[in-house]
């Protein structure tokens, strides 16, 4: 179980950051006056939780075999994640011919939050191996 504890405290955090910044996220939509669950709000969060826990598990079991090719799988993964959003979200916000900034908040800053946290576990495991 020791050998996995890196790869937990990425799931830890991930999930437990992404709560924490969904919940700021509906509280500020509900104080600026907006519906809460539009935009597809739920299933951003769902699916760039979903796509960074598959991004950085593989990561991290190719880490040893593939280990100077991490930064190009890192930047594979981000692609998939574009490919996700463009596939899925953006044709639902682009109904209107525009995508305002409510659409956009909703798919973005949950990516973001997985982008940035899976830099820093894939930028501490990268430091480890070498």
């Amino acid at each position: 179980m020791s050998k996995y504890k890196f790869l937990f405290s990425f799931y830890a955090s991930l999930v437990l950051l992404s709560l924490l910044v969904f919940g700021i996220h509906i509280l500020v939509l509900d104080s600026l006056g907006h519906p809460l669950f539009e935009h597809m709000i739920l299933m951003a969060y769902w699916v760039n939780v979903l796509m960074a826990i598959l991004i950085f598990s593989i990561l991290y079991f190719f880490r040893f075999k593939w280990k100077d090719q991490i930064g190009f799988l890192y930047l594979g993964g981000s692609m998939l994640k574009f490919l996700i959003f463009f596939i899925v979200f953006y044709p639902v916000y682009n109904q209107d011919g525009s995508m305002d900034t409510l659409e956009f908040s909703s798919f973005f800053v949950p990516y973001l939050i997985g982008l940035l946290l899976e830099t820093f576990f894939t930028a501490k495991m990268l430091n480890k191996l070498h």
